[in-house]
């Protein structure tokens, strides 16, 4: 639409189904490559993504042609399916249901680009489960417990 100028810079926080620890180093940078395709085919910008074994992270300048409802189930959907076709984890693969997305100014670029790339550090001290409670906290999200992400019972 001409005339129309946004600035939308999001991150994304999508976990596996119950949290298990499916997304394995063998095949954990081709996943970053096939997701940041279908992000850049939808006409939206990846600036950073990376995952730890049971979630991943996506920071994304959007365009608002799309919801963002629209573009996670589409980055889920076709993921899910292309980890199975590859083949890639004895049994289905499966994304949480939900997601998180959080909003930042063009100056906070840098560093959450820096928080994404640095996940395998910062996991050491913090559990997934902590740090999306942490999100939700920071950005004053209402949330209910038995609504976040579930893990392996």
């Amino acid at each position: 639409m001409p005339n129309t100028y946004t600035q939308i810079h999001i991150q994304f926080v999508i976990a596996v189904k119950l949290r298990e620890a499916l997304i394995h180093q063998t095949f954990k940078e081709r996943l970053h490559e096939y997701i940041t395709g279908i992000v850049r085919n939808h006409g939206h910008k990846m600036i950073a993504i990376n995952s730890m074994p049971d979630h991943l992270h996506l920071f994304v300048g959007f365009r608002p042609e799309q919801s963002i409802s629209d573009l996670m189930r589409i980055v889920k959907g076709d993921s899910s399916e292309w980890i199975n076709k590859e083949k890639f984890t004895k049994g289905k693969f499966r994304w949480q249901e939900g997601y998180g997305a959080f909003s930042y100014s063009r100056s906070q670029i840098p560093n959450v680009a820096e928080y994404i790339a640095n996940q395998e550090e910062h996991h050491k001290k913090t559990s997934f489960l902590e740090e999306y409670k942490n999100f939700l906290e920071k950005f004053e999200v209402d949330y209910d417990v038995k609504y976040i992400f579930k893990p392996l019972e």
